[in-house]
């Protein structure tokens, strides 16, 4: 392909780059790529790069930042860029983030706890089926033996004992009616904050909160549970993204490409990472974030 094709593969990036009003030191906070790599890619330099198995890979993952279809772009000016083999380009990538291996690792381990743990599964319910059925039939025989037995005070006896049984059951659904009313809603509170990002503990929610994700514009984010990143994308006025934060997470970071268009609700109450105040708000010395690509870590108490 002739250089004109090659300049247009850089200029294509920058020019969406520019779009979308993000720098250089933005798009590296984001992606992580180093911005002598970034600028590489843009004057079309792929020897500076580490490894010919890096272009593919940073020039997707920049093109997705900036709302292109990284893998259409790779197609349209593959001639334009170094061969690789797909499976080493895989085993490369693989090899050289640790966050994919570790998450391999816990799939695997999970894996073999679950097959370790079906059998046990299947005993205990076959205990607990034995011993419902000899209970049900304790019970069957001791009410046979009452009715055979019983008479006109035991009849009376038994439709008091009723309606106190009735009472008494009305009283406790009461009683834990008040306690779910009474129940605290979401708090945040801001413990730090740079300029970069701030750093918020979440006290009162569910046992497993649910995230909503939402947008007044084109924004990207991902959303990382005690490590893992479980979730990544671009949303925009008519999309939105929900989840739902596992019981035994400690954690969850938040990493924002648009940040002042970024909306995040926890339980239905909304988190405002982007004010220097919320529900609980942090020490009167916190910074107020503004920058536009954010990483907000709550720590869920």
């Amino acid at each position: 392909m002739s250089d004109n094709s090659k300049v247009t593969l850089g200029k294509t990036l920058r020019d969406a780059r520019i779009a979308k009003g993000f720098t250089l030191d933005d798009l590296q906070q984001a992606t992580k790529i180093q911005k002598r790599y970034l600028i590489a890619i843009e004057d079309q330099n792929f020897d500076e790069l580490p490894g010919d198995f890096y272009v593919r890979a940073f020039i997707k993952q920049y093109a997705d930042m900036v709302d292109l279809d990284g893998a259409e772009l790779l197609k349209q000016f593959d001639s334009t860029l170094p061969s690789t083999q797909t499976q080493e380009y895989v085993d490369k990538v693989n090899e050289s983030n640790p966050e994919t291996r570790s998450q391999q690792r816990k799939v695997d381990d999970r894996y073999v706890q679950l097959r370790r743990t079906i059998p046990v599964i299947g005993i205990v319910i076959v205990v607990l089926a034995v011993l419902v059925g000899i209970w049900v039939a304790a019970a069957h025989n001791g009410n046979s033996g009452t009715k055979d037995n019983v008479d006109s005070s035991s009849v009376s006896v038994s439709g008091s004992s009723t309606k106190t049984s009735s009472s008494s059951s009305q009283s406790s659904s009461s009683k834990s009616s008040s306690k779910k009313k009474a129940a605290k809603t979401a708090t945040f509170k801001k413990l730090s904050s740079t300029t970069s990002g701030s750093t918020w503990e979440l006290k009162n929610a569910s046992s497993k909160p649910k995230v909503s994700l939402s947008a007044t514009s084109s924004a990207w984010m991902s959303v990382t549970i005690s490590g893992a990143t479980t979730w990544q994308g671009t949303l925009s006025t008519s999309t939105s993204h929900s989840l739902t934060i596992p019981s035994s997470a400690t954690s969850v970071t938040f990493k924002f490409g648009n940040a002042p268009a970024t909306k995040v609700k926890i339980d239905g109450k909304s988190f405002n990472f982007n004010s220097s105040t919320s529900t609980s708000s942090a020490s009167s010395s916190s910074t107020t974030t503004s920058s536009q690509v954010q990483t907000v870590t709550l720590e869920l108490k």
